[in-house]
């Protein structure tokens, strides 16, 4: 055993340092010269070389030099995407002579008939060989004959302009792969989104197992004429069952496709060429009656298949007189059916009714190209008519409702029950008097043993509120009255301020007042001209910079007992 691995290392020691002397030719022969587009080319070259075999070669291995012919003249025809070599030691006339193998897989550039230049070895020529690359795929079935190949589809001949193309490209191959580069479609005028992740899956193809992978892309083109994509590109190499290194290619063209222009049926002011269009409007749908100065909120939606998101034009942002709008920032957003991409705009607004009477909300029309019919649609949101009532209505109802001459369950109810409400009612009475002393003794009380509350410095929250609350003010917007109360409760300490009039009343800033009053009629009373924000905001900044307690009045005023509004018989 010893003896036989010495043998073999002396061979391949001696080929590897084997003297530049050179006998036999050069021969090169490739396994067909008739291929598709696509395939690969083995090429075998073969040369031989005489050995001589001394101490000083034997173990200079460091400079040793791997002889190999001038492959790279095939290079502007072929790609050479794979090589090896073996060497091979024999006797002739008693002479060692090495025997070399060099294997090429070639990859051809084009069609045609491509020539292999003659190679040069150490001296030594090879014929030149002739290669004829054929266009298209072998005859039958293409599966049986080729182990990678592409196909290109789409679920449409003809589109418009801007409409939907859903492309799909499937990739075949078999063995295990290893590497593999698939490019994308490529257009300088056409919009091209990928329709969600490659799909991966085994398909069988005239009787062959095969992997499948699968991507769909929606492919808008933005100019009329003729759609025209570039060629789709496959290269890697796999292994076979037997371990055996592949090397895969293909490449497939689509067909070109006629973009149609703008139909001239179409009456609308912005193209959308869609599979369907709707549009649906909520949170006013049960409601007929308002009050003035109410809080609503309306929700606009579109809805659009085959478009995406950017092509939706904006909703409307107008309301009649008596109505105040503020819109908020729109939603554009998107998911992927089986027919392309679906896409939806929202818009939600606040409405505040600031006139009584009948308001009606204006009727919602989009125009849009249904592609399945070819013919032109209109989404429709209806008009919608609002009954607005005085703020002040449902307080004097219940009002009237008291006085107006029914017979109460007392007065049915005889004496004696009158007499026992009567006693229950001077207790109630006492015991909210005893609470009421109670709760003032103890905050006189912690008042004079702790002192006033030492003012903390202002957080950054604080601050952040401050500065919400003078942009809205400055603005007019309803915030304002929510962001007063909150602000103030942290500036003077007192988490039971909850309406812009108590916020008022604890400064004693009797400008504040005034304009808060303007302030709530001009967001829900009959306001003729703008709102100027600069004297709120003013007097804001003054009663920041003033850190000063406020006065002992405000400072024993205790939240009402009732809520605001709340009458009592």
């Amino acid at each position: 055993m010893v003896n036989r691995l010495t043998t073999i290392l002396l061979l391949i020691l001696a080929a590897l340092v084997a003297s530049p002397s050179m006998a036999g030719g050069l021969k090169v022969t490739p396994d067909r010269t008739r291929i598709y587009e696509g395939e690969t080319v083995t090429l075998t070259v073969e040369g031989s070389m005489k050995i001589e075999i001394n101490l000083d070669n034997l173990f200079d291995i460091g400079n040793a030099n791997l002889p190999s012919p001038d492959i790279e003249k095939v290079e502007p025809d072929f790609e050479i995407v794979g090589q090896s070599q073996q060497y091979s030691i024999r006797t002739v006339n008693n002479e060692m002579r090495g025997e070399i193998t060099w294997t090429y897989q070639l990859l051809p550039r084009k069609t045609g008939k491509l020539r292999i230049p003659p190679l040069s070895f150490r001296g030594d020529k090879s014929e030149p060989v002739t290669i004829e690359v054929v266009e298209g795929s072998p005859p039958g079935d293409t599966s049986s004959n080729r182990d990678a190949f592409i196909e290109l589809s789409t679920d449409k001949d003809e589109l418009y302009v801007q409409e939907q193309l859903v492309f799909t490209v499937k990739l075949f191959f078999r063995g295990n792969l290893i590497r593999g580069d698939l490019s994308t479609p490529e257009h300088p005028d056409a919009l091209i989104e990928a329709l969600g992740k490659q799909r991966e899956y085994r398909s069988s193809v005239g009787g062959q197992r095969y992997r499948v992978v699968e991507r769909r892309y929606a492919i808008y083109p933005q100019t009329p004429g003729t759609l025209e994509l570039g060629t789709i590109h496959f290269e890697g190499q796999a292994r076979d069952s037997s371990g055996q290194l592949r090397f895969l290619r293909d490449s497939k063209r689509l067909f070109e496709i006629p973009v149609k222009p703008v139909p001239d049926a179409f009456t609308g002011d912005v193209w959308l060429p869609a599979s369907d269009l709707t549009l649906t409007s909520s949170g006013l749908e049960s409601l007929t009656e308002t009050e003035q100065g109410q809080n609503l909120t309306r929700t606009l939606t579109m809805t659009a298949e085959g478009l995406p998101p950017s092509a939706l034009p904006s909703l409307p942002q107008s309301a009649p007189p008596g109505i105040r709008l503020y819109p908020e920032p729109e939603q554009r957003d998107s998911v992927i059916s089986g027919n392309g991409i679906v896409s939806t705009l929202t818009r939600v607004s606040a409405l505040v009714p600031v006139r009584a009477g009948q308001l009606t909300l204006p009727e919602i029309t989009v125009k849009w190209w249904d592609t399945q019919t070819d013919s032109q649609k209109t989404a429709r949101i209806p008009a919608r008519t609002l009954t607005v009532t005085g703020s002040g209505s449902r307080q004097a109802t219940a009002g009237n409702s008291v006085n107006s001459g029914q017979p109460s369950a007392t007065a049915e109810t005889g004496g004696n029950n009158t007499d026992l409400w009567v006693w229950i009612s001077l207790l109630l009475a006492v015991g909210w008097l005893a609470t009421t002393a109670g709760l003032l003794w103890l905050l006189n009380k912690n008042r004079k043993v702790t002192g006033p509350a030492k003012r903390e410095p202002e957080s950054h929250s604080d601050i952040q509120l401050f500065r919400e609350l003078c942009a809205a003010a400055e603005r007019g917007k309803p915030a304002t009255l929510s962001l007063l109360p909150r602000w103030i409760g942290h500036h003077y300490q007192r988490p039971d301020i909850h309406s812009a009039t108590e916020a008022a009343q604890l400064t004693g800033d009797r400008e504040l007042m005034e304009e808060i009053r303007r302030l709530q009629n001009y967001l829900y009373g009959e306001a003729t001209s703008s709102w100027d924000g600069s004297a709120m905001v003013a007097a804001l900044k003054r009663i920041k910079a003033d850190r000063k307690e406020p006065s002992p009045a405000a400072a024993r005023h205790l939240p009402p007992l009732y809520p605001e509004g709340f009458h009592g018989a």
